[in-house]
C-alpha cells in the first residue's frame, strides 16, 4: 500500500497505519477501535492497508452518547458525571470495544485472541467551553490476552483550536502512534499519564 490511498489525509497517516498493521501481524494481536470525534478516520486508515483483515477486527463510530451506551456499554453515570469527553468515558469505550470483539469472535467460533483496543473521544470544534476547550481529546488503550482481565490506560491531549479537520487528523495520528508504541511493548502497555499539549 502506498500513501496514495490516504493522500488527502497525509502521507504520514498511511505510513503510520502501515507500521501498526505490520507490528500487529508480527505480534499476533487483533485491533479494534472505538471512535467519536474522529468519526471512523482511524479505522479507515488501518483498513486502507493491504492485509489489514488479518489483524483488524472492526470498530465502532460512537458519535452519540446513545451509541456509546447501547453498543459500547458506557455507563450513564460516567457520561453524566464526567461528560463524553473524559478519560473515564474513553476507558469504558475501549473496554466496550474489547467486549464487542470478544462477543463477535465467540459467535464465529474464532477461538481466543489477544486484542488491543483504542478509543478516541474529543471536541474537534468548532465550539468547546472554558472547562472543555476545542481540541481536547481523550484516548484510552485497552489490551486483553486470553484468560486475563483487560488492562487499560488513558490520557488527555490538548491539540488546541487548530480547526476541526486538523484536530481530527492529529487525533488519528496520535492514536496510530499509541497503537504502534503499545505493540512494540506488547504485552505491556505504555505509560499514559495526565494531560499533554500537542
Amino acid at each position: 500500500m502506498s500513501a496514495e490511498g490516504l493522500s488527502g489525509l497525509g502521507a504520514d497517516l498511511a505510513e503510520r497505519a502501515e507500521a501498526v498493521i505490520a507490528a500487529a501481524r508480527a505480534q499476533g494481536v487483533w485491533i479494534v477501535t472505538a471512535e467519536s470525534c474522529t468519526g471512523g478516520l482511524l479505522a479507515a486508515s488501518l483498513t486502507e492497508i493491504a492485509g489489514a483483515s488479518r489483524v483488524v477486527e472492526g470498530g465502532v463510530v460512537s458519535y452519540s452518547n446513545g451509541v456509546k451506551r447501547a453498543v459500547l456499554g458506557v455507563s450513564a453515570r460516567s457520561l453524566q458525571g464526567f461528560g463524553a469527553v473524559s478519560e473515564p468515558v474513553a476507558r469504558e469505550m475501549a473496554k466496550g470495544a474489547l467486549a464487542m470483539a470478544e462477543h463477535a469472535a465467540t459467535a464465529e467460533n474464532a477461538g481466543p485472541r489477544a486484542r488491543l483496543a483504542i478509543a478516541i473521544t474529543g471536541i474537534a470544534g468548532p465550539g468547546g467551553s472554558e472547562f472543555k476547550p476545542e481540541g481536547r481529546v481523550c484516548f484510552a488503550l485497552a489490551q486483553m490476552q486470553p484468560g486475563h482481565a483487560p488492562e487499560i490506560r488513558a490520557e488527555t491531549v490538548e491539540f488546541g483550536a487548530r480547526g476541526r479537520g486538523a484536530v481530527r487528523l492529529a487525533s488519528a495520528r496520535h492514536a496510530l502512534t499509541r497503537l504502534e508504541g503499545a505493540l512494540a511493548l506488547w504485552p505491556a502497555l505504555p505509560v499514559m499519564d495526565g494531560t499533554t499539549v500537542a
